[in-house]
C-alpha cells in the first residue's frame, strides 16, 4: 500500500516516523511519500516533499507574512495526493494545513487519518465538524480526546496510547549518571535547574528571560542549564549561560527542577520525573490573558494537568509570568519543600491515566484494518 503523511513540526516529525516504522513492520511492501523532516526521511527511506522547516509558520501574523509560500506548499502536496492517489492520507497536528490537504482527499476518495489531531477541546471547537466530515478516524493520543468528540457528535476517535510514554522510557533507560552528564557537557558539579524555554523563536524570546530572570538568586546552589532547540540560531541563548543541544531528556533526568514553556515538553517532564514550573510569558499582558480565559474551554493548558484533571504542575501564564513569580514557585519544589513531593505523586497519576499502549503501533494496526474493511 501506499501511505502519504502530512507534519508541519519537529515534534510532528518524531511521532510520524515512529508511525511509519509500525506500518513497515506490518506492511512489508509500504510506500511513502510525505511532507515532514529528516525522522521520516530516515524510516520512509526517501526525501520529503516539503520538509517541515519550510512549513512550521506559527500565529496570524507569522502566516500572513509567509502567505504566498503556504500556498504553494499545498498546491503542491494537493499535486502529489492526486498524482500518488495514496491508499491512506495520515495527518499528524498542524491544523490549518491539513484540514485543507484532507478537503481535497475526501474530493477524490482517499480514506484520511488525524494521528495526533487538533487540540479542539482547547479552542476552535469548530474543527470537530471539519474533521467529522473530513477524517475517517481520529487516532488520539490524549485519553481524554475520545470523550470531547464524542460529546460533539463524532464517535471514531480511539485513544491509542502516548508516544511520548515510549519515547521518555526509552532515552530514560539510556541517559548517562548525573556525574557523566555533567562531565560529558564540561557542567561544574552543582545541582543544576533545567531551563527548556521552547523550539521556537518567539517563544525562546519571550520565556527565556523571565526563566534566566528567576533563577538568578538561586545560583549560588544552583546551576541553570538552557535546553537548546535544533535549528535555532545560538546568538539567541545568552554566552554566559551553559546549554546542551539534543540532550533534553538527559538534561532533565539529571536535573533537581525544570522551568519549561508549555507544550510538549511539561508532558516529558513529567515522565522523566523532574519537578516543574510551566512558564509561558508570551506577550505578558494582562488583556490578552482575560482574552484567552474567555478563548480557551479549558481550566488548564499544560499536558500534566489536561491529562490529571488537576493541577499537578504550577502554571503561570502572560502577566503572572514574572520573575519573582517563577522564583517564589520553583523554590516550593526544590528538595525539602511540600510542593515537591506532591507534585511527584501527582506525575504517578498522570502516568496511570496515558496507561501503557504502544501508540505508533496501535495506531498503524488501526489504520490498515480501516483500509482493508473498505476495500
Amino acid at each position: 500500500m501506499i501511505y502519504m503523511l502530512s507534519a508541519g513540526e519537529a515534534s510532528g516529525d518524531l511521532h510520524a516516523s515512529q508511525l511509519i516504522s509500525a506500518l513497515r513492520n506490518r506492511d512489508p511492501q509500504a510506500r511513502f511519500c510525505f511532507l515532514g523532516g529528516d525522522l521520516m526521511a530516515e524510516a520512509a527511506g526517501c526525501a520529503p516533499l516539503i520538509h517541515y522547516r519550510d512549513m512550521a509558520y506559527m500565529g496570524f501574523v507569522d502566516v500572513v507574512r509567509h502567505l504566498p509560500q503556504v500556498r504553494r506548499n499545498l498546491a503542491a502536496a494537493t499535486s502529489l495526493l492526486r498524482r500518488v492517489k495514496p491508499d491512506a492520507l495520515i495527518l499528524v497536528d498542524y491544523p490549518s494545513f491539513n484540514l485543507r490537504l484532507a478537503a481535497e482527499a475526501k474530493k477524490i476518495g482517499i480514506p484520511v487519518f488525524y494521528y495526533i489531531s487538533p487540540k479542539a477541546w482547547a479552542w476552535k471547537e469548530w474543527r470537530v465538524k471539519d474533521i467529522s466530515r473530513l477524517c475517517n478516524y481520529v487516532l488520539s493520543i490524549l485519553p481524554f480526546e475520545p470523550e470531547f468528540y464524542a460529546s460533539h457528535g463524532y464517535d471514531r476517535c480511539l485513544y491509542v496510547g502516548n508516544p511520548s510514554v515510549e519515547e521518555i522510557d526509552s532515552r530514560l533507560a539510556a541517559a548517562p549518571s548525573t556525574d557523566d552528564f555533567r562531565q560529558k557537557n564540561s557542567l561544574p558539579a552543582k545541582p543544576i535547574i533545567a531551563i527548556v524555554p521552547g523550539s521556537r523563536v518567539s517563544e525562546i524570546r519571550s520565556n527565556l528571560p523571565v526563566m534566566l530572570d528567576a533563577v538568578r538568586p538561586l545560583t549560588q546552589k544552583y546551576q541553570p542549564v538552557i535546553a537548546a532547540a535544533p535549528g535555532i540560531d545560538p546568538s539567541l541563548y545568552p554566552a554566559d549561560i551553559n546549554r546542551v543541544e539534543g540532550q533534553t531528556t538527559d538534561l532533565m533526568a539529571c536535573a533537581t527542577a525544570a522551568l519549561v514553556t508549555s507544550g510538549t515538553a511539561s508532558l516529558e517532564a513529567a515522565l522523566a520525573g523532574v519537578p516543574q514550573i510551566v512558564c509561558y510569558r508570551h506577550s505578558g499582558s494582562r488583556i490578552f490573558y482575560n482574552i484567552m480565559e474567555r478563548v480557551l474551554k479549558i481550566p488548564f493548558v499544560s499536558l500534566p494537568n489536561l491529562i490529571a484533571g488537576r493541577e499537578v504542575v504550577p502554571e503561570l501564564l502572560l502577566h503572572k509570568c514574572t520573575p519573582s513569580a517563577v522564583l517564589h514557585a520553583l523554590v516550593n519544589i526544590l528538595p525539602d519543600h511540600p510542593g515537591r513531593e506532591e507534585q511527584l505523586n501527582g506525575y504517578a497519576a498522570v502516568r496511570y491515566c496515558l496507561g501503557t499502549n504502544p501508540a505508533a503501533s496501535t495506531a498503524a494496526a488501526k489504520i490498515l484494518a480501516e483500509i482493508n474493511l473498505n476495500q
